[in-house]
């Protein structure tokens, strides 16, 4: 039977994903990394055909950080889709803009800590 969970045929994705990160996700994994919030989180997991930014299986939920690409119709039905399909999962999709991680990260791990409780 085959995973749906870090896919080999994704590893070299996840890889360069996660040498490629973009400013917002080194914030947001400087304070999620090493089980600050006492939940152990993965950064680019793949679920299925997707790669998630960031993914605590303990608590079922994936972080994902939106810029500014992602308020275009076409990617808004993407993003829709690969919600749902996740959530049909039984997971929980947190979203945040690159805006809230630069601007409020105190406000961004208060949102994802009151998740995890």
């Amino acid at each position: 039977m085959r995973t749906i969970f870090n896919d080999k045929n994704k590893k070299e994705l996840r890889r360069s994903l996660r040498n490629r990160a973009t400013p917002q996700e080194i914030i947001l994994w400087a304070r999620l990394r090493k089980s600050q919030t006492g939940a152990k989180f993965r950064r680019q997991e793949s679920i299925g055909h997707y790669v998630v930014d960031f993914y605590c299986p303990n608590k079922k939920l994936i972080i994902e950080i939106d810029g500014c690409q992602h308020k275009n119709n076409k990617q808004k039905d993407y993003d829709l889709e690969r919600t749902e399909y996740l959530e049909d999962l039984g997971l929980k999709v947190l979203r945040f803009w690159n805006d809230e991680v630069n601007k409020n990260i105190s406000g961004v791990m208060m949102k994802i800590e009151e998740y995890l409780k």
